[in-house]
């Protein structure tokens, strides 16, 4: 396909792991302040938020990618941030007349202010240009947040006083997986207006634990759920014992109190192989 192809959020994680699956593609990304951003793409100047140099930026894109998140701000910040960054993107987006917008959130299920912001954005793009809502749990990969905050528990704790969400069932995947059905869908085409991402395995965190300790040679871990553990102090514990910012925790750990699993499968060529929790942690500490 020959078609230009918008990556906004490119210095994140994510962002970064699809524009080395995209090589080849014709790819630009979408930077604030594109000196700073080692990227092999072209890489334009441009703020989701004011609306600065969108318009430049989306000129003849057919297909964009908006993984953009706030995850830091209090008091609701974060969710004016994105909601602003949503509007002008989407509007940008249509005045360019952008076939296909993708936008990577969570799975259904987990009721966190930021997650149910993640919904909004979803809805805010929507009312502008298609949008394909492609939905993940927990990313395994060496640069995911929640992976860091799961392998260093484990790695540091011989011993861990957790949360009742221990046991709350969820359905992990590899990055691999995500940015290759990510990549995918700039193609598909009848891609629906949602596509659910998952593993190969459904696991609780108790259970993602005792794998990746295997998987690492680790000895068995004491892991004690308590009742009285709320969402703030365990963010609070999780950043004292992992190092990981507060302002990353916190989201993470108020999503982890309901099951995010995959309820509709994706349609046929987007994730249909994807691999399992072990296989995803080997290739992550690789």
């Amino acid at each position: 396909m020959t078609q230009t192809i918008l990556v906004a959020g490119a210095t994140g994680y994510v962002g970064g792991r699809l524009i080395e699956r995209l090589e080849g593609r014709d790819v630009r990304a979408l930077a604030r302040t594109p000196a700073k951003a080692d990227l092999p793409v072209p890489v334009v100047k441009g703020d989701v938020v004011s609306g600065e140099g969108l318009d430049e930026a989306l000129e003849g894109v057919e297909v964009a990618y908006y993984l953009v998140h706030a995850m830091g701000g209090d008091g609701g910040d974060f969710a004016e941030r994105d909601r602003k960054g949503a509007r002008s993107f989407g509007e940008a987006a249509q005045r360019a007349g952008v076939r296909r917008v993708v936008y990577l959130g969570g799975l259904e299920g987990a009721v966190s202010e930021h997650l149910r912001s993640r919904e909004e954005v979803a809805s805010i793009l929507a009312e502008h240009v298609p949008t394909v809502h492609a939905r993940a749990a927990m990313v395994i990969g060496d640069g995911s947040a929640s992976f860091v905050m799961l392998r260093k528990l484990t790695e540091r704790l011989p011993a861990m006083i957790t949360p009742r969400w221990l046991d709350t069932r969820t359905q992990p995947i590899a990055i691999r997986d995500v940015v290759g059905a990510l990549a995918g869908l700039a193609d598909h085409e009848d891609a629906p207006d949602e596509v659910q991402l998952g593993g190969a395995d459904v696991l609780s965190y108790r259970e993602m634990i005792e794998r990746f300790r295997r998987v690492r040679g680790l000895r068995p871990r004491l892991v004690v759920p308590v009742p009285v553990l709320t969402p703030k102090l365990s963010s609070y514990w999780v950043t004292l014992v992992t190092g990981v910012e507060r302002a990353l925790v916190m989201p993470l750990v108020e999503g982890l109190s309901a099951e995010m699993l995959v309820k509709t499968p994706p349609p046929p060529g987007i994730n249909d192989a994807p691999l399992g929790f072990e296989d995803a942690v080997r290739a992550a500490l690789a």
